[in-house]
């Protein structure tokens, strides 16, 4: 079944290694802050909170390497237009061009496979594999590409040189979004380091002078201070991560 790029199944060892280490990490975390097995082997349990925040994850990874894959794909038809072929002749010489430089199962070339079996079994145009390429792909440039070429093939103009341009067009903005990445990667590692500062303190204090802290596991006032505590860090590294994530 072809993909929806909007959406990520995660497979059964994904899911597995998923939940498996996060429900590690959730139920160490709960007992580093209160000491009880019960309630850390409970607490992790709300791995399963955090699935949808993966597979969003996942999906915005695979959906980044398509485009990253679907600028070659834009070369390619822009020399076979202009050599004068007609875009399912372009489609089908992608596949085959394109073949040398991916994998098999990459995004690009599952897709290009898809559209040319619709062309050779199915006489299908290339019109309708695009729009339903563009509406499953949800990658605003793949979509403002379709409809131009749409347009242009309604309207006339010269479909060479609009690819060419488009192909310019997301170069430049891949650039650009490659060094902000850069530019964020190094504020994005020192939150996460603050964010562990203080669990690397508590698990230090737990090793090294466990009765100096006994306190914050005996007493009420002490478990209400290490739930507040809890979720101040909780909420500063959700903070930390919202800040330095560059909505593209």
């Amino acid at each position: 079944m072809i993909a929806d790029y909007r959406e990520y199944e995660l497979t059964g060892k994904q899911k597995l290694l998923f939940c498996g280490a996060g429900y590690g990490i959730i139920a160490g975390v709960v007992w580093l802050f209160f000491h009880s097995i019960l309630l850390s082997l409970a607490s992790g349990f709300l791995v399963w909170r955090f699935l949808p925040f993966c597979r969003r994850h996942l999906a915005d990874k695979r959906r980044r390497e398509l485009l990253r894959q679907f600028r070659d794909m834009l070369y390619s038809l822009s020399s076979s237009v202009a050599a004068g072929r007609q875009m399912e002749e372009a489609i089908l010489e992608a596949e085959e061009n394109l073949s040398f430089l991916y994998g098999e199962e990459t995004p690009l070339m599952t897709e290009l496979r898809f559209m040319a079996r619709g062309i050779r079994e199915n006489n299908e145009n290339d019109r309708a594999l695009l729009t339903d390429f563009a509406r499953r792909s949800g990658c605003e440039d793949i979509n403002s590409f379709v409809q131009v070429y749409l347009t242009c093939r309604t309207m006339g103009g010269d479909l060479s040189r609009i690819i060419a341009h488009t192909s310019e067009v997301m170069a430049e903005r891949m650039e650009i979004e490659e060094q902000i990445a850069v530019l964020t990667a190094q504020k994005k590692l020192e939150g996460r380091i603050i964010s562990l500062m203080p669990l690397a303190m508590l698990l230090m204090l737990n090793l090294l002078s466990s009765s100096y802290i006994d306190v914050l596991y005996t007493t009420l006032a002490g478990r209400l201070i290490m739930l507040v505590c809890l979720g101040g860090i909780a909420l500063g590294a959700f903070w930390m991560e919202k800040l330095t994530d560059v909505e593209k």
